[in-house]
């Protein structure tokens, strides 16, 4: 009996509640200041270092024929095998630098070095957006055991919604189906409370950032 009548009093508040509702001003709230304070350096050094913090490798060209030389280095130093590419402006750096790719789709299965652009890079939190309107779709920056991502100074925005306020930019209505920030290569501790990074997703995540405006 105590209990239904505790309950009748929590019901009689709840009722009293939406008939009496408060009036409440929310017109002072600002929605438009950064909440974030900034660091004060600038974006690239913010990115690279929020970036390598969650195990990114990360390296700064000035120039497209660095992009090649430093990727080649990659290649040879780590044996990469299998480098898939589907991004047409990449493809026709990687045929300059005589970088052999693949780019068919009955090859795709056996990909180990995924080469995709992005959207943006986000320096707070050291993040890549990416979107299925690239022509990496949404398949090759998961799919890879080591995802390298191409992207240029131009690309770089401090926040989130720095970034989500240049797609609606770019897009307009037409929004992309699929956004994604990637945030370092994926960490898992589920099994057995052992840390296992790459667990579903790319072991690696290489940001190969060029030093002058995407085209």
């Amino acid at each position: 009996m105590e209990e239904s009548t505790s309950k009748e009093k929590i019901l009689k508040k709840i009722r009293k509640a939406l008939i009496h509702k408060s009036e409440l001003d929310y017109g002072t709230v600002d929605f438009d200041s950064e909440i974030y304070a900034s660091s004060g350096e600038p974006l690239e050094i913010l990115f690279a270092q929020q970036f390598t913090a969650l195990n990114g490798k990360f390296a700064f060209c000035e120039n497209e024929n660095e992009f090649l030389t430093t990727f080649s280095s990659l290649i040879k130093e780590n044996k990469w095998e299998q480098v898939f590419c589907l991004d047409e402006k990449i493809k026709t750096l990687l045929k300059k630098g005589d970088i052999t790719f693949f780019d068919k789709e009955a090859d795709f299965a056996n990909v180990n070095v995924g080469v995709t652009t992005c959207e943006y890079l986000i320096a707070r939190t050291g993040s890549v957006l990416i979107s299925s309107k690239q022509e990496s779709g949404r398949r090759l920056p998961a799919y890879a055991n080591y995802h390298v991502v191409l992207a240029y100074s131009n690309q770089l925005v401090h926040s989130v919604k720095d970034a989500l306020k240049e797609m609606k930019s770019k897009y307009g209505n037409n929004v992309p189906s699929l956004i994604s920030a990637i945030t370092g290569p994926s960490r898992t501790a589920d099994i057995e409370k052992t840390l296992v990074q790459g667990a579903h997703g790319p072991k690696e995540i290489y940001v190969l950032l060029i030093d002058s405006p995407a085209n």
